[in-house]
């Protein structure tokens, strides 16, 4: 039986935002469908409505043609429909087939759960991304021991567990390496030729164009656009999206500025840590530096190291003065700030609003008692000044979508006006309209003297952005890449290993 799925002039509201005012998605079993849309733009509430995380306010769901409810996720799984979200819902302390198959156990005769057949069936299960894990992955592990990779190949596998018809794929590629997505496209083909649906929301136009049949846009609540996506390229998908094509005018043109008389403002010297072997480069005031490679080469390292998050061995040399910093606090002190990779578990607090995350690095500065008028002023001009959609500065983080979102974190740091910025994939599963305006903002950011220093796993962003890349590799600086050695194919090649790219540090 071909099963099909419609969602017509669907309408949501939180409060007084309006989520959705005239979605409409329409999903055929043995088909790629490509949800498309900038950050706000209703995508993740269209997902919720047709999983049964929320309820619609209008509209209607039509399955097989006729009318259907889902009241919870529970009820939408019944109906064959799974997601794998961005944020992921695995419990850590708990091991690798406890998590697939939670509540879901098989049982044996004697009704106790079946740990043999259940370790029998997660192996099987992990088979499908054989090859593609940085050690070998067991039903027994831990979550919480494993790389960010390989949970969201965990919450994958999940939701591929309950056997669906339809599988909603939530920005699942955004944590995952090339080798990784290349299999889960293997799989999705696979899936599609045994006659299963797929809704795939992604921000990678690369990957949108690889692996689509069909597209549908979403902008500012409401579908703009829907087709076959050989009948449409990427700029107009952009266009459709965010009615600007700003993302195709990189913020690294031709600097008229000369940056290398300015004085050095961070200085490293054999930096050691955990996965670091001997890490050594400078940069200047006013400096955009982009740090490449594949993911875990030690970028993570490199930037906690430096914000005093972590233990390292070897000499920094900070404005100027050598120093050794033991803890964020003293990293906060000299003028440094680090905004990191994981916004939802290392950058805000959901259930708190808008405001008190603005303002959690700084609310010393507000004395005692607290001045919570000019608190309040503050993270007006911020948001402001970051474009930030929001209600109201007391609405929960949870509210936002996950570009404005973002622009808390980069906001929160922002707000204490640091030197010297580190960034850790800060535009990770964000919409190409909010990749500009960060774009832009960094490139301000510069202009005004302010040094940073910016980890990105998309190598087109490290070229078009930076003024020059440290390509990491095994722990080490593989290349320093600049001027017209700064390719995407230098890049790539660096990040593999390959000693011919240009600028061999």
């Amino acid at each position: 039986m071909s099963l099909s799925l419609s969602a017509q002039n669907v309408v949501k509201r939180y409060g007084g935002v309006l989520a959705l005012s005239d979605g409409n998605l329409d999903v055929h079993a043995g088909e790629v469908v490509a949800l498309i849309g900038a950050n706000g733009s209703g995508k993740s509430t269209m997902s919720k409505v047709i999983n049964g995380v929320v309820v619609l306010d209008g509209g209607r769901l039509l399955l097989d043609d006729k009318p259907v409810h889902f009241s919870s996720p529970q009820a939408a799984k019944k109906m064959g429909i799974a997601t794998v979200f961005q944020e992921l819902s695995l419990i850590p302390k708990m091991t690798v087939a406890e998590n697939i198959w939670l509540t879901r156990e098989p049982l044996n005769a004697f009704g106790q759960v079946d740990r043999k057949v259940i370790k029998e069936k997660t192996q099987q299960l992990l088979s499908l991304f054989e090859g593609t894990y940085k050690t070998d992955l067991h039903p027994d592990d831990p979550v919480a021991s494993l790389p960010p990779d390989e949970k969201q190949i965990i919450e994958i596998l999940k939701a591929i567990s309950f056997d669906p018809w339809m599988v909603i794929l939530d920005e699942a590629t955004a944590s995952l390496d090339s080798r990784q997505v290349n299999r889960l496209f293997e799989l999705v083909k696979r899936w599609k030729a045994d006659g299963k649906a797929i809704v795939f929301v992604s921000h990678r136009m690369e990957e949108i164009f690889r692996i689509a049949d069909k597209f549908s846009v979403l902008r500012n609540g409401k579908t703009v656009g829907a087709g076959e996506i050989k009948d449409i390229n990427e700029k107009e998908l952009v266009k459709l999206m965010i009615e600007k094509e700003s993302i195709f005018s990189f913020a690294r043109a031709a600097k008229a500025e000369e940056k290398t008389e300015k004085p050095i403002c961070l200085e490293v010297k054999d930096l050691r840590a955990d996965s670091l072997r001997g890490v050594s480069f400078s940069v200047r005031e006013g400096e955009l530096v982009g740090i490449g490679g594949l993911r875990g080469q030690g970028q993570r390292d490199l930037l906690l190291s430096l914000f005093g998050d972590i233990p390292y061995s070897g000499l920094v040399r900070l404005f100027g003065s050598e120093t050794r910093l033991r803890h964020p606090r003293e990293a906060m002190k000299r003028g440094m700030a680090l905004v990191p990779g994981d916004r939802a578990k290392e950058g805000l607090l959901y259930i708190r609003s808008i405001l008190e995350n603005f303002q959690l690095p700084s609310w010393a500065k507000y004395g005692f008692p607290l001045r919570i008028a000019k608190a309040k002023k503050d993270a007006s001009d911020t948001g402001v000044s970051l474009n930030l959609k929001m209600a109201s500065l007391n609405e929960p983080v949870s509210s936002l979508s996950g570009g404005n979102a973002q622009k808390v974190v980069l906001g929160k740091w922002l707000m204490r006006k640091p030197k010297l910025l580190l960034l850790d994939d800060p535009t990770k599963g964000v919409d190409v309209g909010t990749k500009a305006e960060i774009y832009d903002l960094l490139t301000k950011l510069c202009g005004e003297g302010k040094t940073i220093l910016f980890y990105s796993s998309d190598d087109e962003e490290l070229v078009g952005l930076c003024d020059r890349v440290l390509v990491l590799h095994d722990g080490v600086i593989r290349s320093e890449l600049t001027g017209a050695s700064l390719t995407k194919e230098n890049l790539i090649a660096a990040s593999l290993g390959v000693s011919s790219a240009g600028g061999e540090a």
